[in-house]
């Protein structure tokens, strides 16, 4: 390879990294808005917040591994136990989670998602899948498999970026 095509690739490169950086803001701003969270609350859950989801997600994604304490919920979305405990106990209170004793041990209490909680993870899901489905409508199917498989590779690569370091 010649010194001049190594640095226009090197150029594109450069260029083809920018441009997703630029994607990546644009894609940010309409995430924080969070309007697929919104649209569900409003539907099924009024008076809850954009926390709740968090938290509800965060309880669903955990409990495929075990059972869920305030603390891993806490972990899962680096916010601090004592907030975590506070969110858990609104969402108690809404009937969205219910508190039960450890199956494992008696003394600790787990945070299990109710029949109210789940239809809300449901709602999500669904409107969530339906704008992916908008978005991708006139793709040709070998684009869209292709896209799911690499902007999974980006962001589990994202992921492991800012995941703590066990050494």
């Amino acid at each position: 390879m010649t010194t001049h095509k190594r640095e226009a690739d090197n150029q594109s490169h450069h260029e083809d990294i920018v441009h997703i950086g630029q994607v990546m803001t644009r894609m940010r701003l309409l995430v924080g808005r969070r309007l697929i969270g919104r649209l569900a609350v409003q539907n099924v859950a009024p008076g809850l917040e954009l926390s709740h989801l968090d938290v509800l997600d965060a309880v669903r994604r955990a409990e495929t591994a075990g059972e869920v304490t305030v603390g891993v919920i806490a972990e899962i979305l680096r916010i601090d136990p004592s907030r975590a405990s506070r969110i858990v106990a609104e969402m108690v209170t809404r009937g969205v989670l219910r508190r039960k004793a450890s199956q494992a041990d008696a003394r600790r209490i787990v945070v299990v998602i109710t029949a109210l909680g789940r239809k809300l993870v449901a709602e999500i899901k669904t409107q969530k899948l339906a704008i992916v489905q908008k978005v991708v409508k006139d793709w040709p199917p070998a684009d869209v498999e292709a896209f799911a498989t690499l902007f999974d590779r980006f962001i589990s690569g994202y992921e492991q970026t800012f995941l703590p370091r066990k050494d």
